[in-house]
Order: structure tokens, then C-alpha cells, then sequence
């Protein structure tokens, strides 16, 4: 499978913004999706993920309440919806996707990645 972010872009302080990852391949059902950021000059950090079902998400203790993550089988496709943006959450936004096993949270347990979509969030 391989994940393809999109969606970024230049929203204000406040805003709302829904971000797409569109997977190739078959099996995308098999496997759990994780989003990722990563801030210039920082490491990259967990933001969500979903289990393969759908049934299932995890979030950022930071993000709870604001970023929610949903998926569409059908589609081949992850959402992620943030709202009340802040500066802070300025990043490039990764989607990934993993196997059964291990954690949500980290980063090595992603088999797969795409490119990034770039967030900027003004103040």
C-alpha cells in the first residue's frame, strides 16, 4: 500500500481544515493508519491513528478534542479534521500505514509512508 497525503494549505488561527490520504493498492482495509507531523527543526511527532476497521482511533494527548480521524474502506482513503487551529500546529502532515502489532504511537512500526502535505497556521 502506499499512502498519499493532500489537503494542506495556509489557514488562520481558528480554522478548520480536513486532510486526505488516498492509498494504492488492495489490501488497504488490512492495515492500521497513523498521522504524523513534523515542525521545521523538530522531530516528528504522533498525531492519530485508526484501526483498520475504523472502529478504533488514538490521539496525541495534546490533540484529543480537536483532530479527529475517520476512514473510508470503500475509498481507500484516511481523514484527518483539525480544528481550532493554532500556530503551534504549523508541520508537515504524514500520513503512514502498519501491519497488525505494536504501537499506534510509534514511528518505527510504520511500514509505509508517503510525501507530506504541508500545514501553516497564521496567527
Amino acid at each position: 500500500v502506499q499512502p498519499q497525503a493532500s489537503g494542506g494549505g495556509l489557514v488562520q488561527a481558528g480554522g478548520s481544515l480536513r486532510l486526505s490520504c488516498a492509498a494504492s493498492g488492495r489490501a488497504f482495509s488490512s492495515y492500521h493508519m497513523g498521522w504524523f507531523r513534523q515542525a521545521q527543526g523538530k522531530e516528528r511527532e504522533f498525531v492519530g491513528a485508526i484501526r483498520r476497521s475504523g472502529s478504533t482511533t488514538y490521539y496525541a494527548d495534546s490533540l484529543k478534542g480537536r483532530f479527529t480521524i475517520s476512514r473510508d474502506n470503500a475509498k481507500n482513503t484516511v481523514y484527518l479534521r483539525m480544528n481550532s487551529l493554532k500556530p503551534e500546529d504549523t508541520a508537515v502532515y504524514y500520513c503512514a500505514a502498519k501491519g497488525l502489532g505494536g504501537s499506534y504511537s510509534t514511528i518505527r512500526e510504520y511500514d509505509y509512508w508517503g510525501q507530506g502535505t504541508q500545514v501553516t497556521v497564521s496567527s
